[in-house]
């Protein structure tokens, strides 16, 4: 079976070339499952309940989102009610405040029937909000979806850190079929089938303005650099582009057999 996962969608320029670019490369990898990670898909500020609803009505099957799942209020209550919507599971709960939303679900196909993929995603501790252990959070979130028969999946990694995201790769490998990095915007050249058959890569990278920083003007970010202010950061506006990998699995084994990065860079500006 094929995935294709888009990376971090970045505010409008990333959700238009999401967009732009999906026709195409819906007909050239043939995917069975099709999934993106929002988290900075609304102005680069979280997810609002409208752009999630737009992807979904494109036909991605799942979508991750990362630290930033709480920026937009209105969003919360649809991670309540969401099957096909995640946040990182390493979210600590307490008795007297609930997280809201999943940390995994099973996906089913709606291209090959009795396909199904397991999506999990964690978050990283290196330079991130406190949360729960990764490792440990993810050893549990397997363990759940194993009982519902699940062979493969599919885990996001949003994490600042390579040596916890390459950390996190090795733990599992032989036990995922793909340990995905996102979070940092920028594309790594590292994609590998590991020796157990766990494809892997630091960084998907970004869906958003090329001519950036991390999706963000990059006047302000060198503003911020130079002076040590905190300069607000702003989506930038431009050219826009797509950062993405396909992934093919045998979906009797759940290893996998290859990944390949995919980036693109389009003519046309958008404006946020």
């Amino acid at each position: 079976m094929k995935i294709l996962f888009f990376g971090d969608v970045y505010g409008k320029p990333g959700r238009e070339a999401v967009i732009k670019s999906l026709p195409r490369l819906m007909r050239q990898t043939k995917p069975d499952f099709l999934i993106a990670n929002i988290e900075n898909i609304s102005h680069g500020k979280g997810p609002l309940p409208e752009h999630a609803q737009e992807f979904l009505d494109l036909g991605f099957d799942a979508l991750t989102t990362g630290n930033h799942a709480w920026d937009q209020k209105p969003f919360q209550p649809i991670l309540s009610s969401a099957t096909r919507i995640i946040r990182p599971a390493n979210y600590p709960d307490h008795p007297q405040f609930k997280v809201p939303g999943r940390g995994s679900t099973v996906i089913d196909s709606i291209r090959t029937p009795g396909l199904r993929l397991g999506v999990i995603q964690v978050l990283g501790r290196v330079f991130m909000p406190p949360v729960d252990c990764p490792f440990k959070t993810i050893d549990r979130e397997i363990e759940k979806l194993e009982k519902c028969g699940i062979e493969s999946f599919l885990v996001d990694f949003h994490a600042e850190a390579s040596s916890e995201k390459q950390s996190l790769g090795y733990y599992m490998a032989g036990r995922v079929s793909a340990v995905l990095g996102t979070h940092c915007h920028v594309q790594t050249a590292d994609e590998r089938i590991l020796k157990e058959g766990t494809a892997y890569i630091t960084d998907v990278g970004m869906c958003g303005v090329v001519d950036s920083v991390i999706g963000n003007k990059k006047e302000n970010s060198v503003e911020r650099f130079l002076t040590g202010r905190p300069v607000k950061f702003e989506p930038a506006e431009g050219v826009g582009g797509v950062n993405a990998v396909v992934l093919e699995v045998d979906p009797r084994s759940g290893k996998a057999i290859s990944i390949k990065r995919i980036r693109e860079e389009f003519s046309e500006e958008v404006r946020e």
